[in-house]
């Protein structure tokens, strides 16, 4: 009896395992789909004569909040001023 539930125990964790794996597997598919949309439109934009350089950094500024971006430009212009770059 013992041996049974050690056995559908087992079975069930596989179960789960394989579920787990296969989610994974789905998301990744997904993941690099959308990477490959991403990449056209990036592409897109440079053929519209967009520098791709600089809207990454704006989608990368864009994703902090308006202090943070702050305390990162006056940070940035110090060392700037700093090196004698201002």
């Amino acid at each position: 009896m013992a041996d049974e539930i050690t056995e559908t125990s087992q079975t069930v964790a596989a179960g789960q395992l394989r579920a787990f794996i296969e989610r994974i597997e789905r998301l990744e598919e997904e993941k690099k789909t959308i990477s490959d949309d991403i990449k056209d439109v990036y592409a897109e934009a440079k053929g519209t004569g967009f520098d791709t350089k600089a809207i990454r950094t704006i989608i990368r500024l864009r994703k902090k909040d308006q202090a943070e971006r702050q305390e990162e430009e006056t940070i940035l212009d110090l060392y700037k001023a700093a090196l004698g770059m201002e």
